[in-house]
């Protein structure tokens, strides 16, 4: 077992590495992109409206110290790892961008005098007005504010969002960064976020044919997003998210859209992928328009789509990867296996589902299993169970049941298939 002297020690050596590493990296592409001659600078009009405010240079200059207390705040060796990792990428990201998209600030900063002054003087020492997009700054107050935030409760979890979000505006108030930087560094936090995750790890996984088939999709439209980049910059949000979705569906799995068993989207996932999400939502409310909301199967079960109002089952089986958990839920008991739409899960994630289930079921009575349209993923699930509470049942005549319930339901020859294996090798 690690202990806090453990620890502090590997922060210590921790510093010794990133901090040299930090200033050398960020100050040599600086120098480098003072000399070169094509560089440019992307200022939206309404930014000559945007106060110079000396005061907030305090803010801007405490996230150092921010960055150097952060490692010793750790209460594990893997969380302190995760989060060298997730400095060191962000370093090398920022100066990639750096490099390939120099940008420099425009306007000219008054002369400031007084403490604030000197330490607007300590500043211009130590930078020059290249290292623009993505903004370091912006990186690292998301990346360590959600660092610090896992450790502190009530007020101070308050103050800290508080002065997180100071040090956010003051690379604009103290005319540091044009607002192209912000945004652009405010992507690259979340991403960084999503690809080193507080929870889990990653693991590749070898696509069955019909997750292949929709990975080429999401990869076409994700391709066709990139084009529409040309006409106006904000296509590179829906860019992203489909990069994120074509991955889930290739090679990453359900972990990539980093939905939790509390129907929890993890923040950078929420935000990153909130595209994506929007079309998932408009197309769920226009399919469920002609759709039944719920259907009774056996002994308390029900299946249903994505709830909309508050169930009269006692507890819930949320089986959606692409939404939160429903605000409508809220009071009942509730346990989320994420599934990705459309592909059947393999047959560990389905036997997971059909306990938890069970579980649910028996601890609570009644039970409403749904996915987005409860037509897939609900109905496989609680055929599976069916098979399970009845180990002579067939699985032709689970689904049969299921289909008289809810006749709209889908079953397709792979999800079949997979009945018939899940019943052989988990059943008997």
């Amino acid at each position: 077992m690690t202990t806090r002297l453990t620890l502090f020690r590997q922060g210590v050596g921790w510093l010794i590495v990133l901090a040299p590493f930090f200033f050398l990296t960020y100050g040599q592409v600086n120098q480098f992109t003072a000399g070169r001659s094509d560089v440019g600078s992307v200022v939206f009009c309404w930014e000559q409206n945007i106060p110079f405010v000396p005061l907030t240079i305090l803010p801007y200059w405490s996230l150092d110290l921010l960055y150097g207390l952060s490692l010793f705040v750790c209460t594990s060796r893997h969380e302190q790892r995760r989060l060298v990792c997730q400095l060191l990428l962000a370093s090398l990201i920022a100066c990639a961008g750096f490099l390939l998209f120099p940008l420099q600030f425009t306007f000219t900063r008054p002369d400031v005098t007084g403490f604030t002054g000197w330490l607007f003087a300590q500043l211009e020492h130590v930078d020059l007005p290249y290292n623009q997009s993505p903004s370091l700054h912006i990186i690292l107050s998301w990346l360590l504010w959600r660092h610090f935030s896992r450790h502190l409760r009530d007020r101070w979890q308050s103050l800290n969002t508080g002065w997180f979000f100071l040090i956010a505006i003051s690379v604009l108030t103290t005319w540091q960064h044009h607002f192209i930087d912000v945004l652009t560094g405010f992507a690259v936090g979340l991403f960084i976020d999503w690809l080193i995750p507080e929870k889990g790890n990653w693991h590749g996984q070898l696509a069955t044919e019909k997750k292949r088939q929709l990975s080429l999709r999401y990869l076409s439209a994700m391709l066709f997003a990139l084009c529409a980049t040309l006409i106006t910059p904000w296509f590179w949000w829906p860019t992203l998210a489909l990069f994120i979705v074509t991955l889930a569906y290739g090679v990453a799995g359900v972990n990539a859209l980093q939905k939790d068993e509390q129907g929890r989207i993890a923040p950078a996932a929420w935000w990153l992928l909130l595209p994506w999400r929007a079309g998932m939502w408009l197309s769920m409310r226009l399919y469920t328009r002609i759709l039944p909301p719920i259907s009774p199967v056996r002994e308390g079960v029900s299946i249903s789509i994505y709830p909309r109002t508050l169930p009269v089952q006692q507890a819930v089986l949320d089986l959606t990867s692409e939404f939160p958990r429903s605000h409508s839920t809220g009071g009942k008991t509730y346990c989320c296996v994420p599934m990705l739409d459309l592909v059947i899960p393999d047959i560990t994630l389905l036997h997971r589902a059909v306990t938890e289930l069970e579980q649910l079921r028996a601890n609570h009575g009644s039970v409403l299993v749904h996915c987005a349209l409860g037509l897939s993923r609900s109905a496989l699930v609680t055929a599976a169970w069916l098979i399970y509470r009845n180990p002579q049942l067939e699985p032709s005549a689970a689904i049969a049941m299921i289909q008289q319930a809810r006749p709209e339901v889908v079953f397709t020859p792979a999800s079949r298939e997979l009945l018939q294996r899940w019943k052989t090798e988990k059943i008997n």
